[in-house]
């Protein structure tokens, strides 16, 4: 049996590892998988202490937070191909629509 440390070890780099491609990369799609990296480092720990705890809360909410992810893509694929179609760039720095 795999210690709960493990899991929370991994999450934790898959986490740090989708929050420095989030503050470094330009490309807006890499940065939606690097939140996609985050959220699914959030379902390891919910999976790994729901087994822990032996309760089926954690592996519930998972099935939430997936929902959620799923909207998020799919909504922000859509902005992202009407900002392609508008300034024909995936860049980050080339969109500054909305600065004041």
């Amino acid at each position: 049996m795999v210690p709960l440390s493990w899991y929370v070890a991994l999450s934790a780099m898959m986490f740090v590892t989708g929050l420095v491609g989030v503050l470094i990369r330009r490309n807006i799609v890499v940065v939606l998988l690097c939140i996609e990296i985050m959220l699914n480092a959030v379902n390891i720990n919910f999976v790994a202490f729901s087994d822990y705890l032996h309760l089926i809360d954690g592996q519930i909410f998972v099935f939430f937070v997936i929902t959620v992810a799923a909207a998020e893509v799919a909504i922000g694929l859509g902005i992202i191909i009407s900002l392609f179609r508008l300034r024909e760039s995936v860049n980050m720095d080339d969109y500054n629509l909305l600065k004041l």
